[in-house]
């Protein structure tokens, strides 16, 4: 278990009415930009991750929909936060490709799940160095899909 996942175990196990703020807090603290843009971590553990970015004016584009690149960084931020659940204290995830297809207009709030498999949580674990693409699923206040995204992340040994 690497120190992320001590820290967020420990969220986990309050009351249910304070867990998702408490994430929040804790990842706006530690990626300052997904505060500034308000996302909201809703549920992590070692296998699922899902964000939530409310539909609000600073976050918007000139249709009033989520901006792109708002929707970008709650799928980067899903993806990411799961894998680093999983990485050794020894490594650091970066992000390898991101690849997002806009297939139709978001309405509302948009929302970000992330899962890997029990096969991909151990590659992470015993590897040194890899990379993994995880699942990701973009959903908006209608339940429709509305971008496609290939998420890829690596993680290689920090430096000493």
């Amino acid at each position: 278990m690497n120190q992320l996942n001590k820290i967020v175990s420990g969220i986990n196990r309050l009351p249910s009415i304070v867990r998702s703020r408490s994430l929040t807090l804790f990842f706006a603290r530690t990626v300052k930009f997904t505060g500034t843009a308000g996302v909201v971590v809703e549920s992590l553990d070692t296998h699922r991750c899902v964000v939530t970015l409310p539909n609000r004016p600073r976050v918007q584009n000139h249709i009033g929909s989520v901006h792109a690149v708002a929707v970008a960084l709650i799928t980067e931020s899903a993806t990411g936060y799961v894998v680093a659940m999983n990485i050794p204290d020894t490594a650091v995830p970066v992000i390898k490709t991101m690849k997002l297809d806009y297939t139709k207009r978001a309405k509302g709030d948009m929302r970000a799940e992330a899962m890997l498999t029990e096969e991909q949580i151990k590659q992470i674990r015993t590897q040194e160095k890899g990379e993994v693409t995880v699942a990701v699923t973009i959903t908006d206040a209608e339940g429709k899909e509305p971008v496609e995204a290939e998420m890829v992340w690596a993680w290689t040994p920090k430096r000493r």
